[in-house]
C-alpha cells in the first residue's frame, strides 16, 4: 500500500517583521483508497500542508515521506490539481491533458491513448479537441483532474478544487470524484472551506487551527464508503447523522475561529 507521509512538520517563515509560524506540529498520512481533506479558516497553512506534501517546499522541521523515502521534490507519483485549472488555454483538452506525458518523452500516439483513458474516467470523451475557452467552468476542472490523473499517480492532491464551481457543477463534481476514487483506489489528500463537501467526501478529516496551523482534531467519517458501496448523493446528505457530524464541525470551527 502506498503511504505519502508529513512527521511532526513545521513551516515557519521570515519576513520583515519577523518570524511567522504556518504550520507547526502537523503529521497527516495519506494511504491508498483514503481520502484525507484538511478543513479549516483561512490562513490555517492547509495549502502550505499540501505544498510540503507535493514536495513543492520543504518543511523548516519534520519531515515529509513517500513509502517511507524522504520527499525532495515534486514527482509523477503525486498528480496535483488546482483551484484555478493553470490549464493552458492555446491548446485544446486532449493536448492539456496529455503535456505532462509529452515532458517525459512518450510520442504522440501513447499520449492520445492514455488522455483519451482518463478523459473517458471523468466523462469528458467527445470534447478532445475542443479548445479551453469552448467548455465550461466545471469541464475545465475536469480537464485539471485528468491531466493530473494521466500519469497514472499513487497520489492525487487537490487545493481547493472545487471552491470556484457554482453549487449545482460541485455536486456533479464530488460525484465524479467519488466516482474516480471508487475506480482507481488512489490516495487523495483535498483541502476545502466546505463542511459539508469535507464530511462527504473524507474518509479522515483534519480540523487546522487558525494561524499557526495545528491539528487539532481527527474525525473517522465513512460516508464517501457508503458512496462506494451504492448509497446515493441525496441519502447520504439527508442521513440525520451526516447532518448532525455537520452541524458539530461547524460549532467546532466557530470556537476556533473565536479563539484565535
Amino acid at each position: 500500500m502506498a503511504e505519502l507521509k508529513a512527521r511532526n512538520v513545521s513551516v515557519v517563515y521570515q519576513t520583515a517583521r519577523g518570524s511567522l509560524t504556518a504550520l507547526q506540529d502537523v503529521s497527516v498520512a495519506v494511504r491508498s483508497g483514503e481520502i484525507v481533506v484538511a478543513l479549516g479558516a483561512s490562513g490555517c497553512g492547509k495549502s502550505t500542508l499540501l505544498s510540503l506534501l507535493a514536495g513543492f517546499q520543504t518543511p523548516s522541521s519534520g519531515t515529509v515521506t513517500k513509502n517511507g523515502e524522504i520527499v525532495t521534490g515534486p514527482d509523477a507519483s503525486r498528480g496535483v490539481v488546482f483551484q484555478d485549472d493553470a490549464l493552458m488555454p492555446w491548446l485544446n483538452v486532449i493536448e492539456n491533458v496529455s503535456f505532462g506525458l509529452r515532458l517525459r518523452g512518450a510520442n504522440r500516439a501513447e499520449r492520445e491513448a492514455r488522455a483519451a483513458q482518463v478523459l473517458e474516467l471523468v466523462k469528458l470523451q467527445g470534447f478532445e479537441r475542443h479548445r479551453i475557452g469552448e467548455i465550461s467552468g466545471g469541464m475545465r476542472q475536469r480537464v485539471g483532474l485528468a491531466r493530473a490523473l494521466a500519469a497514472d499517480p499513487a497520489f492525487l492532491l487537490m487545493d481547493e478544487p472545487l471552491g470556484a464551481l457554482d453549487a449545482l457543477t460541485r455536486e456533479h463534481m464530488q460525484s465524479l470524484l467519488l466516482e474516480v476514487w471508487k475506480k482507481t483506489s488512489k490516495g487523495i489528500f483535498l483541502i476545502t472551506h466546505s463542511i459539508e463537501e469535507a464530511v462527504l467526501l473524507a474518509t479522515e478529516l483534519l480540523i487546522l487551527s487558525p494561524r499557526p496551523g495545528r491539528v487539532v482534531a481527527r474525525h473517522g467519517l465513512t460516508f464517501s464508503r457508503r458512496y462506494a458501496e451504492g448509497e446515493s448523493l441525496r441519502s447520504i446528505r439527508s442521513d440525520p447523522e451526516f447532518i448532525q457530524i455537520h452541524l458539530e464541525l461547524l460549532d467546532q470551527l466557530m470556537r476556533e475561529t473565536e479563539g484565535a
